[in-house]
């Protein structure tokens, strides 16, 4: 790869920060002035420039979204790498090329609060140290997210705005998976797309989650593809507030485009893939649930120990995604019940949930008292804390068997499944890197 990146040629050797996908982002706009453009369609709520490369073309529209959750920098770092393939196949324009519009990050707020994340070399425990999803709410994706005056979000209208004037025929949204497999959610079907995709995962040695915490209970056409449910149906559980069809990849069947959400995973469980039926689901989702309500009990009480050091910092986003995670916890696991067929991936995938949402909040009360005041006083309640992590971490990994899928397999896979997808959409038969 190019040095403006600080990666070895050719390779994506670690995720990017935001910072160095615009940055190598504005080189490629430097180096190609006849066929790029770069601009900025639009400020966060903290005031960080929404980047937007384009690049010229006759044909359909090609929207790709990076950075939806700031947790996921392998959507970022996607953007650029498949921004350069591009630039890299044609010297000159030709009348039947889509026009390519790559929006860096959606969330450069959530992510300056994840930089220390993609700096260093990989690892769960470095991952964790840096967690931070936001709550629904901070969620640019989901048209009803507000912001503190009950507005939607600023990155939320941003993203309409360009979505209105792009027209895509195509709406790529590139998310990461901390542990799981590969999938694919779509909001109508797409012919020929699922088997190049599930082709893809295997060349990226990811399982294909076939019974994915995401799309529980979508329609699936093929294995690891889902078909998001149409406007006013529910998302995959009750206890969250999250429809499908009150999202920016709906937005864009207003324009007759389609949207794909491409998940790679970071970490691979391979028992994900197994599509083969429980044997005991009805006792593992019991277990399951019972795990995830007395995890989510103990750090609550927690919070509680913590709150008045925390209060005092003003934490924000962090405490506000803490305080959601406690909040569906008990509603998700009674949702989690037993039915006839279930597969060994979807009960896996809710044992995966009951571990990671008290792995997530005790990550991010973690992350507050660190910086909270109250000195010696907050000792005790730090080093509960760095227990609760290292355990649920150490316990989530093996468990589940996890498997680091290198940076250059997890974009290549986004890559190439962006170019399947636009092929399908448009027919622009580009070809596939080799690698990212």
């Amino acid at each position: 790869m190019a040095t403006d990146t600080g990666h070895r040629a050719g390779r994506a050797a670690r995720f990017l920060s935001v910072p160095e996908a615009v940055a190598g982002a504005r080189a490629l706009a430097r180096r190609h002035p006849q066929r790029c453009r770069l601009r900025v369609v639009g400020r966060s709520r903290g005031g960080r420039p929404l980047v937007l490369l384009s690049i010229c073309g006759d044909g359909p529209s090609v929207l790709v979204v990076g950075g939806p959750h700031p947790n996921e920098p392998v959507g970022w770092t996607s953007t650029l790498y498949l921004a350069r393939h591009l630039l890299s196949q044609r010297g000159e324009r030709h009348p039947a090329d889509p026009a390519w519009h790559f929006l860096l990050c959606l969330d450069p707020d959530g992510a300056a609060l994840t930089d220390g994340w993609p700096a260093g070399p990989p690892s769960m425990a470095r991952h964790f140290e840096h967690f931070h999803r936001p709550a629904f709410d901070d969620q640019p994706e989901w048209l009803s997210a507000r912001g503190d005056e009950g507005r939607p979000l600023p990155e939320t209208l941003a993203l309409t705005r360009l979505i209105d004037e792009t027209r895509p025929a195509l709406q790529c949204s590139l998310h990461g998976v901390d542990l799981g497999g590969a999938f694919l959610e779509l909001t109508r079907a797409v012919p020929g797309l699922s088997d190049r995709f599930a082709r893809s995962a295997r060349q990226a040695r990811m399982p294909l989650d076939v019974g994915t915490y995401d799309a529980y209970g979508w329609v699936s056409p093929s294995p690891g593809t889902y078909l998001m449910p149409a406007a006013g149906e529910p998302g995959s559980f009750a206890a969250l507030p999250d429809s499908p069809g009150d999202s920016t990849w709906a937005y864009a069947g207003r324009h007759g485009g389609v949207t794909a959400v491409v998940e790679a995973p970071m970490w691979a469980a391979d028992a994900v893939a197994d599509g083969r039926p429980h044997p005991q689901a009805a006792a593992a989702l019991r277990a399951a649930g019972q795990d995830l309500i007395a995890g989510a009990g103990e750090l609550d009480d927690l919070l509680a120990q913590a709150r008045p050091q925390l209060m005092e910092e003003r934490p924000g986003q962090l405490l506000a995604s803490a305080e959601f995670n406690l909040k569906v916890a008990t509603g998700l696991a009674d949702g989690w019940v037993a039915v006839p067929g279930m597969t060994v991936s979807q009960v896996v995938n809710l044992e995966i949930a009951s571990e990671r949402i008290p792995l997530r909040i005790a990550a991010l009360l973690r992350r507050l008292l660190a910086g909270a005041a109250g000195g010696h006083r907050a000792e005790p309640l730090r080093a509960r804390l760095e227990h609760e992590v290292t355990e649920r971490r150490e316990r989530f990994a093996e468990r589940f068997g996890a498997r680091w899928i290198p940076v250059e397999d997890q974009v290549s896979h986004q890559v190439r499944t962006v170019l399947a997808a636009a092929d399908c959409v448009t027919g622009c038969d580009l070809p596939e890197p080799r690698s990212a």
